[in-house]
């Protein structure tokens, strides 16, 4: 072991100091008398001096000197080193000398070892254990799994800086040059992956901005957020700035209200009632009319009238004693609501078709003294036409021209779209010709309204006027969406031939999308059109191959869901199950699926066609996708199964059908079987059964019903109920506690519920016993003299199995037993419920015995 070296003895260096007495010489010298104070201002000028001419020479000098702390910095640093060093040398020489690290050490865990194991690979100095292939593999770690480690989440601008992008470099002190750029960057950091209060990395952001996130800088910052669509980093800055201590007594009402009408814009109501009532608690920021409108605009664009009305209610009242931050006990923040509140009001009541809240809330304008506007009047209009109340319309549209309200499109369109419900058509045009004889700059929506109504009247050559009117109108509709409901007005009204033409007439002004392709392949496959249906599908099916040439531009018609499911619809109606197939092949290929809840009749239809596969292809598609098939695949893959004599397939569907969540009924069973006659003879229901008798099938309900309906239709003398039926009185009642409706199936009722073990087994025995009661021979031999005793053993395991469950009441489903008699107290007036002693059955069978010796 090498010697140790001695530590370094190093003094502090001395600090610079003028020479008082060489200062006082001076001072006499100029006939001045060297008081404290002027030999302590010298000094102090002396040091000054001294340390900006050591500055000096220092940055004149490329290489300086050390001075002397920094001399001894570097000294006990080295020392330090070789300290270390010698310490992991003698480690080193202790631990190979004992040949286990954890030898004198039991308190150590042997994950702490490993960690030691792990940290002492990194090595300060030479570099013999550095592996290369170690450096490796920590590049691709970090690379590929702890990427996360070195993101510092900052994105600057190509513009940012006066360097070019290979001459730029970070700095974290000239992070952003204004406080106009921190907010763009804080902003464009939170919305561009959602950043929320949850997110580990939300306070880092925050922090690194470097705001003092005042309220004019949250005014912006969630200003901004709202813009971009990001109603949750605003809710969680606004969270996170006001739940810091140094905040909490800083809140500020406008933030919140901003905060409001952005969650409104997002129709976020429920967000918008917790920050409402968050206001209510706060003298501080306690709402005022701006955050009331806020509130009753967001909650009347929801429908939500009832916390509306409360809202309404909350403005009048005082606010609670147990308000925080309260200041002044003369404070009154009592509101009545206005105009806007109570259009608001209007609003909530056309989802909700409340009609009778129109006249209260004129009623209410009225007390206090609020003229209504236009928006008032036609809101009152929307309410009753959603009402039906379609003479209300016209009553409140007159009241608004006598009020002299400047009459609006959007109350045009009203007009209009009542003038179709009651089929006056030729009204509703002249209300259009009204309003451009007013002036009124017609929108859009207003001439779509009236080409909609005439096309759904079969008036679609005067819908094509409306649409060239409708072209030359700002913000319209693309005119792929136009003609798309045109055409879907004039399927509603039943007009199939005008629904060709508007398509025919569609493609002089446009090219049809999509939509325009479902929508017509429904109008070919409700009306047995199933060429022009298919032509119409192959013509969007070359279009989309075409689309994937470079220069294409039939993206537009690329096959969707929906038009797989409208041309499998109209192949089941045309009975082309070829078709079909081939159809439904390309939709799989497509990774569509089809709903199971709208289309499973389709599939059925098909298997029952022949096309089996595509059945059990989508039975395994859903499966595979962690959903349930309905029953009809169950019960249709039953009877396919059954009619190719696999019954072991169809033993493993009734097992499976047995644990999902619906249940069939005896009676549905014997109606699908009697339905599938044609499929399924008699001897194939027999030999179902018999392949359900030989097999461990599961005792449930469902299972049970498909047994019991069999015997009925087979006749068969066999008795084998897998719901473990019990005896009551003459009764046989399944024991499942499961009745009601489930998934479309009804499920008969059960009752007189009794599952102990021990009546199970009574109740087979009392079922052998009569069985052979009932038998015309019964082969006994006279010589057995050993019947008695034999007999008084069994009577004996009866009364005991009794006793178990009608007398001792000590089993172990003792409350199975009392609901048992509960539920009998309760028949005894339909019918006598009395359980026979093991001594009865015994004398019973001793007697028929005795009649037939």
């Amino acid at each position: 072991m090498e010697t140790r070296p001695v530590p370094l003895q190093l003094s502090a260096p001395k600090p610079f100091e003028p020479n008082i007495d060489k200062i006082k010489h001076k001072l006499l010298q100029h006939g001045v008398f060297p008081t404290p104070k002027i030999l302590r201002n010298i000094r102090k000028k002396e040091i000054q001096k001294h340390k900006r001419k050591l500055a000096k020479i220092q940055s004149n000098d490329p290489n300086p000197p050390l001075t002397e702390s920094q001399q001894q910095a570097l000294d006990e640093e080295e020392h330090f080193h070789i300290l270390k060093r010698e310490y992991k040398h003698f480690t080193r020489a202790i631990t190979a000398k004992n040949g286990d690290e954890l030898i004198g050490k039991p308190w150590e865990r042997i994950e702490r070892l490993k960690f030691r194991e792990l940290a002492s690979g990194s090595k300060e100095y030479v570099g013999h254990n550095l592996k290369k292939e170690n450096l490796r593999d920590l590049k691709q770690m970090f690379e590929e799994d702890l990427n996360w480690v070195l993101d510092n989440d900052i994105q600057l601008d190509d513009g940012y800086g006066s360097l070019g992008s290979e001459n730029r470099e970070f700095d974290p002190a000239k992070r952003w040059r204004s406080e106009a750029d921190a907010i763009r960057v804080l902003v464009g950091r939170l919305s561009a992956r959602e950043i929320t209060l949850n997110n580990w990395k939300f306070v880092r952001i925050i922090k690194q901005s470097g705001l003092q996130f005042t309220e004019s800088q949250l005014l912006k910052i969630v200003e901004e957020l709202g813009r971009k669509g990001s109603w949750r980093p605003a809710m969680s800055v606004v969270e996170w700035v006001y739940g810091r201590k140094e905040q909490r007594d800083l809140k500020s009402r406008f933030v919140y209200t901003k905060l409001m009408a952005i969650l409104g814009k997002a129709r976020r109501p429920q967000e918008v009632l917790d920050i409402f009532n968050l206001m209510l608690e706060d003298c501080i920021i306690y709402p005022d009319m701006a955050a009331y409108r806020s509130a009753a605009v967001t909650l009347g664009q929801a429908g939500l009238l009832k916390e509306l009305m409360k809202l309404i209610e909350r403005m009048r009242q005082k606010p609670s004693k147990r308000i925080k931050n309260m200041r002044s006990r003369n404070w009154d923040p009592v509101l009545e609501p206005d105009l806007v509140v109570y259009n608001a009001v209007l609003n909530a009541c056309v989802p909700s078709h409340q009609w009778k809240g129109v006249f209260w809330v004129f009623k209410q304008l009225r007390k206090s003294g609020l003229k209504p506007n236009g928006a008032t009047y036609g809101l009152a209009m929307e309410v009753m036409l959603q009402s039906g109340k379609y003479d209300l319309v016209h009553e409140f549209f007159s009241k608004m021209k006598r009020s002299g309200e400047a009459l609006r499109a959007i109350t045009y369109k009203v007009l209009v779209r009542a003038f179709w419900e009651e089929g006056k058509i030729n009204e509703a045009v002249q209300a259009v010709r009204d309003m451009e004889r007013r002036g009124v700059v017609g929108t859009a929506s207003v001439y779509y309204e009236l080409a909609c109504c005439l096309c759904n009247n079969c008036r679609w050559e005067e819908a094509m006027v409306v649409v060239e009117k409708m072209k030359q109108l700002p913000h319209s509709k693309p005119l792929e969406i136009t003609f798309t409901g045109l055409i879907i007005s004039s399927m509603d009204g039943g007009h199939v031939d005008d629904c060709i033409s508007i398509f025919q007439r569609m493609k002089d002004h446009c090219k049809p999308n999509i939509g325009t392709i479902n929508t017509m392949l429904k109008v070919y496959g409700k009306n047995d059109m199933f060429s022009k249906a298919k032509e119409l599908f192959e013509e969007a099916t070359r279009a989309n191959s075409y689309s994937t040439s470079p220069g294409s531009d039939a993206t537009s018609l690329k096959p969707d869901e929906y038009t797989y499911r409208s041309m499998l619809e109209a192949s089941a109606r045309a009975h082309q199950w070829e078709y079909f197939e081939y159809v439904y092949k390309g939709m799989a290929l497509s990774g569509y699926q089809l709903d199971q809840t709208k289309h499973v009749s389709l599939l059925v239809e098909a298997s029952k066609a022949g096309k089996c596969n595509l059945l059990e292809h989508a039975f395994d598609t859903l499966l595979e996708a962690g959903e349930i098939p309905h029953p009809l695949f169950f019960t249709e893959m039953l009877i396919q199964v059954t009619a190719r004599s696999n019954y072991e397939k169809a033993v493993t569907l009734v097992n499976t059908m047995a644990y999902a969540p619906f249940q069939i009924s005896e009676r549905q069973w014997t109606e699908l079987f009697e339905k599938n006659k044609d499929r399924l003879d008699r001897d194939s229901l027999e030999k179902l059964l018999n392949a359900l008798y030989n097999c461990d099938a599961t005792s449930e309900i469902t299972v049970s019903n498909l047994s019991r309906s069999l015997q009925s239709l087979c006749g068969s003398g066999k008795e084998k109920d897998f719901s473990r039926p019990t005896f009551i009185g003459s009764q046989v009642t399944d024991i499942s506690p499961l009745d009601g409706n489930n998934e479309g199936f009804d499920v008969d009722r059960t009752e007189n519920v009794l599952s102990s073990p021990a009546s199970v087994m009574v109740l087979e025995s009392a079922t052998y016993i009569s069985s052979n009661n009932q038998q015309s021979s019964l082969s006994t031999s006279v010589d057995d003299v050993d019947d008695d005793a034999s007999y008084d053993g069994y009577s004996d395991y009866l009364e005991k199995e009794l006793s178990i469950l009608n007398l001792n009441g000590g089993s172990e489903d003792s409350d199975d037993d009392e609901e048992l008699q509960m539920q009998m107290s309760k028949d005894s007036d339909c019918h006598e419920l009395k359980l026979p002693s093991a001594n009865e059955i015994l004398e019973t069978w001793k007697e028929s015995r005795n009649k037939d010796w």
